[in-house]
């Protein structure tokens, strides 16, 4: 069986993409299917790339035991289309600037972490509101539908 691969993606990759990152390893590692995922993050812009994991999202991910050291923000390129089997996006605008990147989801890779929820939208984006236990529920519940959805067989 092949490993499901799913990129996380947002602007800087400090604060919501990682954090969905993590909270998936952690999801995955719980439900003992750890083995069968590969799982990452990725900005769309350059701006915070090298940089560590935000402050304030490293505190809630720990307040919850997950463990982030280690992760710096990387900028996604084209050639991660192709690696990745899901792209998945904090929020539209990140879908847009993605698309830029590579240019066509041709192979309808990339979706809004959202959408695997009952309330499809964008992730709060703690960089504006400074509300990181939003942003820290919108992710909980976005990667536990992705999850079910993937454990579902609808993959």
């Amino acid at each position: 069986m092949s490993r499901k691969k799913i990129l996380f993606v947002c602007h800087g990759n400090i604060c919501r993409s990682p954090m969905a990152e993590f909270v998936m390893r952690s999801l995955v590692g719980k439900n003992g299917l750890s083995d069968e995922f590969e799982i990452a993050s990725a900005a769309v812009s350059s701006e915070e790339e090298g940089n560590p994991v935000y402050p304030p999202v490293k505190r809630i991910l720990n307040a919850n035991g997950i463990d982030c050291h280690g992760k710096y923000a990387y900028k996604l390129q084209k050639k991660d289309y192709d690696y990745y089997d899901l792209l998945i996006c904090m929020d539209k605008s990140n879908v847009n600037n993605l698309l830029r990147i590579i240019g066509t989801d041709y192979k309808n890779k990339i979706k809004l972490l959202m959408d695997y929820t009952d309330t499809p939208g964008d992730v709060a984006d703690p960089w504006y509101s400074g509300n990181f236990d939003l942003t820290w529920n919108d992710i909980n519940a976005g990667c536990r539908g992705l999850l079910k959805f993937l454990s579902d067989g609808s993959y």
